[in-house]
């Protein structure tokens, strides 16, 4: 019985290769192009929502001002916020497949070819 491990190479040099794609800058730009959509907006979205709470604690008789029979302004900004999320998740659904799935799939293509010439994982 021999103590060479031959199956073990591929492993390392797959390992190897993640490793050298997440220290590549094509890695890294796809890392600060996600960061830079992803902490903007949620701190956007974050201060947004903080208003909505700040105002209806603090500011009750402006929260309370109907605007359209029983339709106040405490609704409307409640309502807003289900629409601000949707938007947020519509505006990123944009932003990934321009900016981040292009990339990303560059990326996954180079890493499959490395380990398809290795045969497959497991």
């Amino acid at each position: 019985m021999s103590t060479d491990t031959p199956a073990s190479a591929p492993a390392e040099s797959a390992a190897e290769r993640y490793l050298a794609v997440q220290r590549s800058d094509e890695f890294a730009g796809l890392r600060r192009a996600l960061r830079g959509f992803i902490f903007p907006m949620t701190v956007a979205f974050f201060l947004w929502y903080a208003l909505y709470v700040i105002l209806s604690a603090y500011a009750r008789g402006f929260m309370g001002t109907k605007l359209i029979g029983n339709i106040n302004v405490a609704l409307v900004f409640g309502l807003l916020q289900f629409v601000s999320t949707f938007v947020i998740a519509w505006l990123y659904s944009r932003f990934a497949n321009r900016r981040i799935d292009p990339v990303a799939d560059r990326i996954r293509d180079e890493i499959g070819e490395v380990t398809h010439e290795h045969g497959p994982r497991g």
